[in-house]
């Protein structure tokens, strides 16, 4: 670079046009070796990077943005979860996030929406974010996850039913663990197991049912469908629930919740009619939330690590955004977490 041309990049901030002029390659070129995309030889990088620390040149994220035609973000689609799950989701992307130098867009949205597709397209034309993390249920509804592959936008899937082409998987399995909670109950000598279903749209809830249904049948023993009932995820569908359920002549031992606020809310009533726990009613939830340990007596549960789940679909989004792959069925991947049983006061052995 001429010297007059030195003296006047040192006299303004150094652009991406400085660094590409010195090296002799394209905006696209430097861009490609900033944001750790696409092939570049390693000739070719080394000489940019050189470039960049001899201009001192710092990118800040809005021109990182406008050289890629992308914004740095990764946008978390949720659908009004129980606020412990929530803020677990968001706590889990935000370290990926901050980690690998993003930001994170929250968008709650409505699975039931018939706009719902809609406002996926539009969040994809107008925030242009680098992927997407979707959440159940909206992950569960065909039109949305059709979108998405049309997009050609990176999105991983948390707790969906199936993996699909185009997107990752983050998951645990839930019918496993909806086998070991209900074998659990039935080796306590339990054999009245109500059992309290999530929103039918959500494909994990479904999953946690099979389990119960599973683990029955394993057992040689007959579910009474009269001590099935659905739930929303809420504590007050949880209480409404368990009214119905414990205001019966042949009550039942144990009731299994889909997750941990239902179970929470069968404690209340449970408490409110008289009832000793464990001794007259076992109960169980799924999750380990906060809550499984505010409550009286702790809640035997499921852990799902959805914190740690979050984080891991956020990083699958954003690798898959980094690395360019020349078709979406490249990006597909699916990743299982462990689930852990906790055993805690709220369970024990059939009353006698």
């Amino acid at each position: 670079m001429p010297d007059s041309a030195a003296n006047e990049v040192r006299n303004r901030p150094v652009t991406i046009v400085d660094v590409a002029t010195r090296c002799g390659v394209s905006i696209r070129t430097v861009s490609k070796v900033l944001n750790n995309e696409g092939k570049v030889s390693a000739a070719t990088r080394e000489r940019i990077q050189f470039a960049i620390a001899a201009l001192n040149f710092k990118p800040n994220s809005s021109a990182r943005s406008l050289a890629s035609r992308r914004a740095y973000l990764v946008a978390l689609l949720y659908d009004d979860p129980a606020a412990d799950y929530l803020v677990e989701l968001i706590h889990g992307s935000q370290r990926a996030c901050h980690r690998l130098g993003y930001g994170l867009l929250t968008e709650p949205m409505r699975f039931d929406n018939p706009r719902l597709v809609e406002e996926v397209q539009a969040l994809i034309r107008e925030r242009r974010p680098a992927g997407l993390v979707v959440t159940p249920p909206i992950c569960d509804v065909p039109a949305v996850i059709e979108a998405l592959q049309a997009s050609k936008t990176p999105f991983t899937c948390i707790a969906r039913l199936e993996p699909v082409v185009g997107g990752g998987l983050v998951r645990v399995d839930d019918r496993s663990a909806g086998i070991d909670v209900t074998s659990y109950l039935l080796e306590l000598g339990h054999r009245r197991i109500a059992f309290i279903k999530g929103p039918a749209a959500h494909a994990a809830a479904k999953l946690r049912y099979d389990g119960f249904v599973h683990a029955h049948h394993q057992a040689g023993i007959a579910i009474d469908p009269h001590l099935i009932r659905q739930g929303t995820f809420s504590f007050e569908s949880g209480r409404e629930c368990a009214d119905d359920l414990l205001a019966r002549e042949q009550r039942p031992t144990a009731i299994f919740a889909s997750n941990d606020n239902m179970a929470a809310g069968v404690l209340h009533v449970a408490h409110d009619r008289g009832l000793s726990i464990p001794k007259d009613l076992s109960v169980v939830g799924f999750d380990d939330s906060p809550l499984s340990r505010q409550v009286w007596p702790s809640l035997t549960t499921v852990r799902q690590p959805v914190s740690d789940m979050a984080e891991r679909a956020t990083e699958m989004v954003i690798q898959a955004r980094q690395q360019t792959l020349p078709n979406a069925t490249e990006r597909a991947g699916t990743i299982t977490f462990a689930y852990e049983v906790i055993l805690r006061s709220s369970s024990g052995s059939a009353p006698t």
